[in-house]
């Protein structure tokens, strides 16, 4: 895939939109929120004759620019919002005290003429291992539940420079699902348990999985998710919204709750493939404007034939079921129809990425949490946390095991030399799985499912999530982006794109002419539950 780069690409997309304008656990909500709000979730998704289920911020921007709407107005909706749905789905941990201050100050920017870009004024939910100096970061565990972090994490930082409003905090899988051998997605000691705004009693996957609801109901127009393995694309998929995982060092990891430095990513996530491209380029410090300000020429991915003469690997995954089977066999159609060449292929070393990937985080966790809680109030290592869960019992209403804190404690040391010819082993294999497939096949990137029908929560029996779609990109380093496909009775299923190192414009161009062409997304409908012959 010819590589191009970010700003190009946030400033192509942009215009397209434009043009189409008008088409349990520690929980605040900010004591400046406004009045209630409505009192079912498919009310007020109306804001001034904007939808903030289908709006881009391309229009919202063009809207603010011509004074018919603010973002104090914008923030307050989300605000609203949040109060009336997510009881339902407890996507949203906490909402910013400052988040109308912050929405009043871009209001004088635009008034002023000094926008800072295209985030200035958007209200955006950050995942809650990412540092805020402002409010807590906990990664969902009570033990760092205390007093926030000292500064922002750089990311935070980014977003604040360019105006964005940040609205609150996301609930995720504590400790980012690397905690206990069979976790539950979406449930934290802090936030308790997230749901599937689909269908309620469903999971939301891990461990981005309080971005990914919150965007799926619109309580926010973007928000931030991060990945070791699988941890934004997942959830994008399965709450069928837009997620990309950068290629690795595109986003600063400062300031995150670690995994792995070799391969933790923050990465955007949105209803859509242009705010999901807004959003990286700040993230990644690539403007997407020019200097006037102005977007730029339409690009050809959002053109109707923007997929012709594309070349796409489908990477089947049978073993995700035969309803998803089908959905990729019916997208694959699609995608030829608009002029697309889909070639079905089988990335190799998939068994051995597998059989070395975990022993491999297991040595890298420890290593980077306990540099981590150095810098943090309560337990200063990764002994501290297991006692600490130990003496915890609210650390265990979901699920008692910490099986990996305990095997990462006992695992070999990074400077270990079997841990160095592994992890070399693992970079050579991953890249390798996706260069030798695309190199084999002319392919401008692999498609494969993103994730199975979403599995009902169950505390006691845990996830039942091995979805293999996510591991080349995630060790490998390189790019990946989710987006809807369609569904399975009543649940969502994501399309996963990857391509090569640092090829994530290209990849979300490509991604934008998919969605065009799938026009897979639909609202969710907040069902209680689904009956076994409407859905698995």
């Amino acid at each position: 895939m010819k590589k191009r780069s970010i700003a190009a690409l946030t400033a192509a997309l942009t215009v397209a939109p434009l043009l189409m304008a008008g088409a349990p656990g520690q929980r605040a909500v900010a004591a400046d929120s406004g009045t209630d709000g409505p009192s079912s979730p498919t009310e007020s998704t109306l804001l001034r004759g904007v939808d903030l289920e289908t709006v881009t911020i391309p229009e919202l921007q063009a809207r603010m620019k011509r004074g018919s709407l603010t973002s104090s107005e914008l923030t307050l909706s989300y605000l609203r919002r949040i109060k009336a749905v997510d009881p339902k789905i407890n996507a949203v941990l906490r909402t910013s005290p400052t988040a109308l201050r912050q929405a009043a100050a871009s209001d004088v920017r635009h008034r002023l003429g000094k926008v800072r870009g295209p985030l200035d004024g958007i209200p955006v939910l950050l995942k809650d291992n990412v540092n805020t100096r402002d409010m807590p970061t906990t990664a969902g565990s009570l033990a760092l539940a205390g007093r926030p972090p000292a500064t922002d994490a750089d990311l935070v930082a980014r977003l604040r420079a360019a105006g964005a409003v940040i609205l609150g905090k996301a609930n995720l899988s504590e400790w980012a699902n690397f905690r206990a051998a069979k976790p539950t997605s979406g449930w934290s000691a802090v936030g308790g348990q997230t749901n599937s705004p689909y269908v309620l009693d469903r999971n939301p996957c891990g461990s981005s999985s309080g971005s990914a609801a919150a965007l799926a109901a619109s309580l926010a127009q973007v928000a931030i998710g991060t990945e070791t393995d699988g941890s934004i694309v997942c959830p994008a998929g399965m709450n069928g919204v837009v997620g990309h995982k950068p290629s690795l060092g595109l986003v600063s990891r400062s300031g995150i709750v670690p995994i792995s430095a070799e391969q933790d990513t923050a990465g955007p996530m949105a209803r859509n493939v242009v705010d999901t491209a807004i959003t990286l380029s700040v993230l990644s410090g690539h403007d997407a404007t020019g200097a006037d300000g102005a977007f730029g020429p339409t690009d050809a991915a959002t053109r109707p034939d923007g997929l012709r003469g594309k070349r796409i690997g489908l990477w089947r995954l049978p073993s995700l079921g035969a309803e998803v089977d089908a959905l990729m066999t019916r997208t694959a159609a699609r995608l030829r129809a608009a002029g697309a060449q889909v070639v079905e292929v089988t990335p190799p070393y998939q068994n051995r990425l597998a059989d070395l990937e975990f022993p491999a985080l297991l040595s890298e966790f420890r290593r980077d949490i306990d540099t981590y809680l150095s810098t943090r109030n309560g337990p200063r290592d990764l002994a501290g946390l297991i006692e600490f869960n130990r003496t915890h019992p609210a650390e265990r209403t979901c699920f008692a095991g910490q099986e990996l804190f305990e095997q990462a404690l006992v695992a070999p040391p990074t400077t270990d030399p079997r841990h160095r010819t592994m992890r070399a082993e693992l970079k050579d294999l991953s890249r390798r799985s996706i260069d030798e497939t695309m190199a084999a096949h002319d392919l401008d990137a692999i498609a494969s499912p993103a994730n199975p029908p979403a599995w009902t929560t169950d505390c006691a029996r845990g996830d039942n999530d091995v979805i293999p779609s996510s591991t080349p990109a995630a060790v490998a380093g390189y790019p990946s982006l989710s987006m809807p496909a369609g569904f399975v009775g009543e649940l969502p299923v994501g399309l996963l794109l990857m391509a090569g190192d640092h090829q994530d414009a290209g990849l979300l161009s490509l991604g934008a002419a998919v969605e065009q062409r799938l026009d897979a997304w639909r609202a969710p409908r907040y069902l209680p539950s689904v009956t076994p012959d409407t859905t698995p």
